[in-house]
C-alpha cells in the first residue's frame, strides 16, 4: 500500500493527490453545509425583517463571498502539490483575476445599494422615488466605470505588467481631456449636485431668470424645462447651479397682498366697516389665512385698503380661485352698502368771478 501511494506522476506522488482531492472534496462539503443550513437560514429571516440591509448582505454573501470561498478551498488544495513553474503561475494568474473580479463586484453592488437606500430615504414618495431611481442609473453607471477602470489598472500591475508608462500616458491625457471637456465635466458634476442636493425636482414649477415653466427632464449635460407657452427650453446643469432658482412648487403657502381703493366721497361710518367687510369675505375661504387689514393711506383719487393673507397651498390656479372669489363677493357687499371703488379721476374747480373792465 505504502509503495503505491509512493507511486509518482508528474512530479507528485499518488499520496499529494489524494491530499489534494482530501482538501477539495471536504472543502465543497462544508461549503454546502454551510449553504444549505447557515445561509438558507439567513435568507428566510431576513425575508421577515422590515430592513433590506440583510437580504443585501445575505445576496452579497451567496453572490460574491461563496464564489470566493470555492477559489480558496481550489487554490488550498492546489498548493499542496509540486506544480511546474508554468502550471503554477497560470493558476496564481487566474486565482488573481477571478479574485478581482469579484471583490469589485461586491464594491459595485454596495455602491449602487447605498445609492438606491439614499434615494428612497430621501424621497417617501414612491413615484419620486420610482423617478430619482431612474436617473441614479446614469450616476450608478459612471461611478462603476471608474471603479472597474481602476480595478483593471491594478489587476494589471498585479500581474506583472509595467504600466508606469501607461498611467503616466493616461495622466497627461486626461489632463487634456479634462481641459477639452471642461464644460461637460463641469455639466457632470453640477449633474451630482442637483441629484444629492435637490434644488429641484421633475415636476417643480420654477423661475429661471427671464425663464418660466416646470421641470420636465434632468439629464447628465442638460435639464429641460417646459415653459408656460409650450416650447422646450434647454439649460446646461451648471448653468442652473450657477443661477437663483425661485421653485414654487416647494412654496408651503403663498402670501397674498390684496389691495383696493374707495371714493373720497365715502362716509367715515363706512371706511369704519370695511376693513370688518373684507376680513369676513377672505376668513369664509377654505384653505386661507387672513393676516392683516388696514385703511393703508390717502391717494390722489382714493382712499387705499391694503389686506394681506395667506393661501395654505403652492398651486396657482388654486390661488386665482380664491382671489377670484374674494373679489366677487366684495363686489358684491360694496354694493348692497353704497361703497364705490375708486378711478383716476380729476375735479376742474371754476371760478366764476368775473374780473371788471376799466
Amino acid at each position: 500500500m505504502q509503495d503505491f501511494l509512493n507511486q509518482t506522476f508528474y512530479g507528485n506522488s499518488i499520496y499529494n493527490y489524494a491530499v489534494a482531492v482530501g482538501i477539495f472534496i471536504l472543502g465543497i462539503i462544508v461549503l454546502t453545509i454551510f449553504k444549505k443550513i447557515i445561509l438558507s437560514r439567513l435568507k428566510k429571516w431576513s425575508e421577515k425583517t422590515a430592513t433590506t440591509v440583510d437580504d443585501f448582505l445575505v445576496r452579497g454573501i451567496e453572490k460574491s463571498v461563496v464564489p470566493v470561498l470555492y477559489l480558496i478551498i481550489f487554490y488550498l488544495a492546489i498548493i499542496t502539490l509540486n506544480l511546474p513553474g508554468e502550471a503554477k503561475d497560470v493558476i496564481d494568474k487566474a486565482i488573481i483575476i477571478l479574485a478581482t473580479f469579484f471583490f469589485i463586484r461586491v464594491i459595485t453592488s454596495t455602491l449602487k445599494y447605498s445609492l438606491n437606500s439614499y434615494v428612497k430615504r430621501k424621497t417617501p414618495e414612491e413615484e419620486d422615488a420610482e423617478r430619482r431611481l431612474k436617473q441614479i442609473n446614469g450616476i450608478t453607471l459612471i461611478l462603476s466605470f471608474v471603479i472597474w477602470s481602476v480595478g483593471f489598472v491594478f489587476l494589471l500591475d498585479n500581474l506583472g505588467f509595467e504600466i508606469s508608462a501607461v498611467i503616466a500616458g493616461l495622466g497627461i491625457g486626461g489632463i487634456a481631456i479634462a481641459l477639452a471637456a471642461q464644460a461637460i465635466l463641469g455639466d457632470l458634476f453640477s449633474y451630482f449636485v442637483i441629484f444629492f442636493d435637490r434644488p429641484f425636482e421633475i415636476g417643480d414649477f420654477i423661475v429661471l431668470g427671464d425663464f418660466i415653466g416646470t421641470i420636465e427632464y434632468i439629464g447628465i449635460k442638460t435639464t429641460r424645462i417646459r415653459s408656460l407657452n409650450g416650447e422646450q427650453v434647454v439649460v446646461s446643469n451648471t448653468d442652473l447651479t450657477n443661477s437663483r432658482i425661485r421653485n414654487f412648487k416647494r412654496m408651503e403657502r403663498r402670501r397674498v397682498v390684496f389691495k383696493l381703493g374707495v371714493i373720497y366721497q365715502t362716509t367715515s361710518r363706512q371706511l369704519a366697516e370695511i376693513p370688518k367687510l373684507v376680513r369676513d369675505i377672505i376668513e369664509s375661504q377654505q384653505d386661507v389665512v387672513f393676516d392683516r387689514g388696514h385703511f393703508q393711506s390717502y391717494g390722489d383719487f382714493s382712499l387705499n385698503f391694503e389686506f394681506v393673507y395667506f393661501v395654505l397651498s403652492s398651486e396657482y390656479n388654486k390661488y386665482m380661485d380664491i382671489q377670484q372669489s374674494i373679489n366677487l363677493k366684495v363686489y358684491e357687499e360694496f354694493e348692497k352698502l353704497g361703497i364705490e371703488f375708486a378711478y383716476p379721476t380729476q375735479t376742474l374747480f371754476v371760478s366764476k368771478n368775473v374780473p371788471e373792465e376799466h
